[in-house]
């Protein structure tokens, strides 16, 4: 273990995030995204939920500050309904871990499953929530 890293974050996801450059995405999806369909690079968090994994990562990733929304979600499609306690519930964790809330915006399904296979990766988490997948993307590390 190292010291200063979120349990949930594996060791896996952990050389992920550190390979990413700026501009580059990462699909965080729940547990009924078409993960392996769409993407050769899948990462596998069983049972830990996106909220955990957004804890987790904030902390690690800087969010990417050359685009309006760093975060994107799905759209609910037609005649469907979102649970606006899902991106409250995320946003939450991400200001509960850095202080702040990045902006967020949503697209269309389909839109939202040809940019997950574009991301640099897709970690299919346990979160069971409707419309319970967010794309992050990550900016410039600041020199220390």
């Amino acid at each position: 273990m190292l010291k200063g890293i979120h349990p949930a974050i594996s060791p896996e996801l952990l050389k992920t995030l550190a390979e990413m450059g700026h501009g580059d995405e990462i699909v965080l999806s729940d547990a009924h995204f078409p993960a392996h369909s769409l993407h050769s690079k899948v990462i596998r968090a069983d049972g830990i939920t996106v909220a955990t994994l957004l804890k987790g990562i904030a902390p690690l990733f800087e969010f990417d500050a050359y685009v309006d929304a760093p975060l994107i979600m799905m759209q609910a499609v037609p005649g469907d309904s979102l649970d606006p306690s899902v991106e409250a519930n995320y946003l939450d964790a991400i200001k509960s871990a850095v202080g702040f809330t990045p902006n967020l915006e949503r697209i269309e399904r389909f839109a939202f499953y040809e940019r997950a296979k574009q991301a640099y990766a897709v970690v299919i988490s346990g979160e069971t929530a409707k419309y319970g997948n967010i794309i992050i993307k990550k900016g410039v590390t600041p020199v220390l």
